[in-house]
C-alpha cells in the first residue's frame, strides 16, 4: 500500500480511538456519496458529526486542517445531506476536522477542532 494511504488510514484510527474515548459513537467510516467520502460519521448529545480527518507528516506549506479546501467543503456538505435524509435525522449537525501530524520518531499530535466550518454554499 501507498504511504500516503497507510497514513490516512493510520490518522482515521487514531482519530476514531480519540472520538470513542471522548463518549462519540461511531455510526460510519469512509461513507461515500457520488465523489464524496466522509471519513467518520459520528453521533454524540443529539448531534451528528461529519468528520474529516487530515493526516501529514510536516506543516511545511500548513497545519493538516489547512487542507479542507471549499470544493470539500462542499462535497460534505452534500453527503452530508443525503445522510441525514436517509437516517431521517432531525437533530442538530455539526462538521469536524481532526488533525493529526507525525513527526519523524512515530511520534503525533491529535487536534479534534469542533465545527470547524460551516460548508460553502453551493455556486
Amino acid at each position: 500500500m501507498a504511504q500516503h494511504l497507510e497514513l490516512g488510514r493510520l490518522g482515521e484510527l487514531l482519530a476514531k480511538t480519540h472520538l470513542q474515548t471522548q463518549g462519540y459513537e461511531i455510526m460510519d467510516e469512509n461513507w461515500t456519496y457520488g465523489k464524496a467520502e466522509v471519513d467518520l460519521i459520528v453521533y454524540k448529545d443529539k448531534t451528528i458529526i461529519f468528520v474529516e480527518v487530515k493526516a501529514r507528516t510536516g506543516n511545511w506549506f500548513g497545519q493538516p486542517e489547512d487542507f479542507v479546501d471549499d470544493r470539500k467543503k462542499k462535497l460534505l456538505a452534500k453527503a452530508a445531506d443525503e445522510y441525514i435524509y436517509l437516517m431521517n435525522h432531525q437533530g442538530e449537525v455539526r462538521f469536524d476536522i481532526v488533525s493529526v501530524l507525525f513527526d519523524g520518531q512515530q511520534k503525533h499530535t491529535l487536534k479534534h477542532i469542533e465545527d470547524a466550518f460551516w460548508p460553502t454554499p453551493p455556486i
